[in-house]
């Protein structure tokens, strides 16, 4: 029983600090989100695969000692770029290299709509039927499903933490007083036994 409360503990401390994080990076996201308006909309392009290349990134899904030995890993990203030669690029992530070349030497296309920022000179790519708009709403209810989840857990955390301590208070309290009207019987009965024998005196 004590091990099992043990776990959930844990787990519960662990949820805890994972909700406090997502609420800080989600906080930031919304913080830094554009609106619909600093894009400009260039239009449906087709881009056609032309080359794979390795990429680092942050090996996310190790953990313990072998996250510390391989922070990194390498993936192979399958880089396309605009047939109409307007310079767009767009990446995609392969299975494996093998895989990344399959995909160039098939030239299959693909269709992005493209969103240029002019106030910063870069663009995103995004789908087809995506607009600006919509793009940014799918973000913003994104991130503020992940503030309201994380927020309602550290919220449902503490109540959770308050009530346990109340408890073990009343426990305490409940337990110092049956100590105390204990001793208060023992040591009236212990003085009853050791008082001297009261007799009356005998009529003459």
């Amino acid at each position: 029983m004590k091990r099992l409360r043990s776990i959930a503990f844990l787990a519960g401390v662990l949820l805890l600090i994972l909700s406090a994080v997502f609420l800080y990076v989600a906080m930031g996201a919304l913080s830094d989100l554009r609106p619909a308006e600093d894009y400009e909309d260039r239009g449906v392009l087709t881009f056609r695969p032309y080359e794979v290349y390795p990429v680092q990134v942050e090996n996310t899904g190790a953990s313990g000692r072998d996250r510390r030995m391989h922070p990194t890993k390498t993936v192979y990203m399958v880089y396309y770029r605009a047939a109409d030669g307007s310079g767009y690029k767009w990446s995609d992530k392969a299975y494996s290299r093998d895989h990344g070349r399959q995909v160039v030497e098939a030239g299959e296309t693909v269709r992005r709509r493209v969103l240029s920022i002019p106030s910063d000179g870069t663009y995103i790519t995004v789908e087809p039927e995506q607009t600006a708009e919509s793009y940014t709403k799918g973000l913003w209810e994104k991130y503020t499903q992940i503030v309201g989840m994380a927020t309602l857990y550290i919220v449902f955390y503490i109540i959770i933490l308050s009530l346990s301590k109340l408890v073990r208070r009343l426990r305490k309290s409940r337990a110092e007083d049956g100590g105390t009207d204990h001793f208060h019987t023992s040591g009236a009965s212990a003085l009853e036994r050791c008082s001297p024998e009261i007799t009356e005196p005998r009529p003459r």
